[in-house]
């Protein structure tokens, strides 16, 4: 309940024209101040998580549409972009389900949103990278690395994800 009071908020807060709502938050600011606030996906992130609150048994169903709202409208809103490429919206995907099977607390959920990520992988990520788009980049080369091997996020930043990071961002694989 208390999640989904939250996400209304957000959700208030994004639509808010006037900017009023959420004014002295420092997120909300901070996204004011950089023009990101309208950002396409934003609204859709929202939604994504939404599905984390009120559904109580996951299907693949509500699977797909946690990862198309949170990790494809993360990724379309930090894009820069009205229309990203499928490819880059896939990614996206991939990352949410392998950062939710890595943090959920559930051993099936998190195996059904691995089995998921598996299946998306192939059609992510197989475009251009703009150079804006560095930190996606290195989000979903870590997340598909992960997924290819059955793993999900792990917990904190260990430290040899510091050097797959850099690794990543430094030959780009």
């Amino acid at each position: 309940m208390i999640g989904q009071m939250r996400l209304a908020w957000w959700s208030e807060v994004i639509d808010d024209a006037a900017g009023a709502k959420g004014r002295g938050e420092p997120v909300a600011d901070a996204l004011r101040a950089t023009g990101a606030i309208g950002a396409p996906g934003l609204e859709a992130v929202i939604d994504g998580w939404e599905i984390l609150t009120v559904e109580p048994d996951l299907g693949e169903g509500q699977l797909r549409d946690y990862a198309a709202g949170r990790g494809g409208g993360l990724f379309r809103a930090l894009a820069g972009e009205g229309d990203p490429p499928a490819w880059l919206i896939a990614a996206g995907q991939v990352w949410a389900l392998w950062d939710l099977a890595g943090h959920v607390g559930d051993p099936a959920l998190a195996q059904a949103a691995l089995t998921l990520a598996r299946g998306i992988v192939a059609d992510a990520g197989e475009g251009r990278w703009s150079r804006r788009w560095k930190p996606l980049r290195i989000a979903f080369a870590l997340a598909r690395q992960d997924v290819i091997a059955g793993r999900g996020a792990p917990p904190g930043l260990p430290r040899s994800y510091a050097l797959r990071i850099l690794r990543i961002a430094l030959v780009g694989r």
